[in-house]
């Protein structure tokens, strides 16, 4: 008996025609959320209880659907949902009902007619077009606006869109806000000093909190290695002390693959709490930063180079931190107070500062500015219940990655009035630009749907759109109804991408399920 698995294989329009109706789908739950006037989702998760999101992205990740053609176009504009997030931290609705818009504007077309290459050529010069307009036409953030951006990811909670407005004041251009769950029913901030750090996860075995899929650990010891290691011998004093103690271990270092597998695999089997972060890359940044990393935890960097020697280094060049947290991105390392030593050295590169020249040496002294300088503002999230815990905390997390991404690149006009002038703004478009230029409007649309709204007006004047919650027509950066940039060309982006590879799609092979033997 062959133990292959039986192939089930759709060609043609009917490939496309079922896949198309797992987007469909998909879209139509997904969409219900987004704009002023979106509806929560109630979602049954693995274990069989309800929970309650307006969170794009969480609907998304927790629909399967029975048809397995289906399901493939279900699971393909997740895609683009997912890769929006990871870019932007927002924009997961918008990215799908974008790809559902390009390519039901695609099959809209004559298939006959349709030059598949051309047309996804079509579409990608028309999203470069609509992209070189966003940028043109896009706002610093500052001031109160942060409180508008963010306000608006918590889908419209101005009490939220204040709070978080705060902790991004508070901690600067230079620090990092992040969010907690907390035991409490109220919201607030608390700002830490600490540092980001640009390097992420090298091991997934190394997540503790499967859920925001991060590594974290609580009053870590701290080791920094300026040189790679080799062999988990060379550190092996250091592991017995950190599990004889029962004690955490961040160590940010260049690890040979074998050693890192080892740790990775003690982690999970509960032997060690540790987390392995790469060095910084090479060079003089290499140096500042390990050397920053040091003032700031009170580690020794190791560094055979200069004669330190690995098999011979102790607890006493180990460092401490409140807390470190490591996403796929990045790590935020959570500090006790800066010391005075560190104050001083602030003073004193604000001092050379003024008086150099070189732009390599003023950015490179501007980084280290920032790292010493840095605070982390931590939202602490608090609610009645665990359901309204698991929203809340959602849409809070998509507030801060948003509000993030704006003061990073501005911000452009809100609930799909950005898109919209972007598309009138493209002259004499040839058909397949023009597919791409009418599936854009398909959010604005979205949001007066949801709103319960039947209109057809032209807007006159950019940046001019319809408040859905008033009805009235306003400039919707003037009435703090906006989107950041890096969101909108994110989401359009990836949009474009996962539609184009399925419109070129002429096949689709499935495995073949029990049920499907008798069709």
């Amino acid at each position: 008996m062959s133990d292959k698995i039986v192939k089930n294989l759709n060609f043609g329009d009917n490939a496309r025609v079922n896949v198309f109706k797992g987007i469909e789908k998909l879209t139509k739950a997904v969409s219900s959320t987004l704009g002023a006037s979106g509806k929560c989702v109630i979602l049954e998760d693995g274990s069989g209880n309800p929970m309650i999101t307006k969170d794009g992205v969480t609907v998304a990740d927790l629909i399967t659907l029975l048809d397995p053609v289906e399901n493939m176009g279900a699971t393909l504009i997740k895609q683009a949902a997912r890769k929006t997030v990871q870019e932007a931290g927002d924009g997961t609705t918008t990215a799908t009902v974008l790809a559902h818009a390009i390519l039901k504007e695609a099959y809209n077309l004559d298939s006959k007619q349709v030059n598949t290459r051309d047309l996804k050529g079509g579409i990608n010069k028309a999203v470069d077009k609509v992209v070189k307009h966003l940028e043109k036409n896009s706002i610093k953030v500052t001031g109160d606006m942060i409180d508008s951006v963010a306000t608006i990811s918590t889908n419209n909670d101005p009490e939220l869109g204040k709070i978080i407005g705060n902790a991004f004041r508070a901690v600067g251009e230079t620090g990092v806000v992040m969010m907690e769950p907390t035991a409490s029913a109220t919201t607030e901030v608390e700002i830490v000093e600490g540092v980001q750090y640009e390097k992420g996860l090298t091991n997934s075995n190394f997540i503790t909190n499967k859920e925001s899929k991060t590594a974290e650990l609580d009053n870590p010891l701290v080791m920094l290695v300026d040189s790679p290691v080799e062999s988990i011998r060379q550190i092996q004093s250091i592991l017995e002390y950190v599990i004889k103690n029962n004690k955490s271990l961040l160590i940010i270092a260049d690890m040979e693959q074998p050693v890192l597998a080892a740790l990775a695999m003690n982690k999970t089997k509960g032997n060690i709490k540790v987390n392995v972060i790469n060095a910084p890359t090479y060079g003089i940044n290499k140096k500042d930063t390990l050397d920053d990393l040091a003032l700031l935890t009170g580690a020794t960097v190791v560094n055979e180079d200069l004669g330190d020697d690995m098999d011979l280094v102790s607890v006493d060049f180990l460092g401490t931190c409140v807390k470190s947290v490591t996403t796929p991105q990045e790590t935020i390392i959570k500090i006790n107070k800066s010391t005075e030593e560190v104050d001083k050295i602030i003073v004193d590169i604000k001092s050379e500062l003024k008086k150099e020249n070189n732009p390599g040496d003023i950015i490179r002294m501007e980084r280290r500015l920032a790292r010493l300088s840095a605070k982390v503002a931590i939202v602490k999230v608090g609610a009645n219940s665990d359901m309204e815990l698991k929203e809340k905390t959602d849409r809070v997390e998509d507030a801060i990655c948003a509000t993030k991404a704006a003061i990073k690149e501005g911000i452009v006009s809100g609930g799909g009035i950005a898109l919209l002038n972007a598309a009138d703004s493209v002259k004499n478009p040839s058909l397949y630009e023009y597919v791409l230029l009418n599936a854009i409007k398909a959010p604005f649309k979205t949001i007066l749907d949801n709103a319960g709204i039947e209109t057809d007006f032209k807007l006159n004047r950019q940046g001019q759109g319809l408040d859905v919650v008033t009805g009235k027509m306003v400039n919707m950066i003037k009435a703090g109804i906006i989107d950041p940039l890096l969101v909108t060309k994110s989401a359009l982006r990836n949009a474009a991408s996962v539609a184009t590879t399925i419109l070129s799609t002429d096949c689709v092979i499935n495995n073949l399920r029990i049920n499907e033997g008798n069709r």
